[in-house]
């Protein structure tokens, strides 16, 4: 059982930036994938960016690559998600969730534990 808890979430200009932060709790295996999926109101949610708990593996999803950037701290058991230059459209309740196994895949139905949520909120 692994408990996931985000923080750092909240109200930012257009072109402003922001660092979430994901705390995990529990056992966190070396293929474990740990990510970040956002939902904006009206819409379903979507994969933002992933990375292995241990080993170099990093994806982005394309609307983010170039202006978030995904890492950890292992002996934290952390992981962060810088996000620089906001737009409008990054506004969204962001979710830290990790998988139970190696996975590149980007749907949710591999990750099996998820965070409560954090509002991202962007005025332009």
């Amino acid at each position: 059982q692994v408990e996931l808890a985000e923080s750092g979430g909240g109200l930012v200009q257009a072109g402003g930036s922001l660092r979430l932060s994901c705390v995990a709790s529990g056992p966190l295996y070396s293929n474990y994938m740990l990510g970040y999926f956002r939902q904006a109101a009206g819409k379903e949610r979507e994969f933002v960016a992933c990375i292995g708990w241990h080993g170099s593996t990093i994806i982005y999803a394309d609307s983010v690559k170039g202006r978030f950037t995904i890492s950890r701290d292992n002996a934290k058991n952390t992981i962060f998600l810088q996000m620089d230059n906001l737009k409008p459209e990054d506004a969204a309740v962001y979710y830290c969730a990790s998988t139970r196994y190696y996975t590149t895949e980007r749907h949710e139905r591999h990750y099996r534990w998820w965070g409560q949520g954090t509002q991202v909120t962007v005025s332009s």
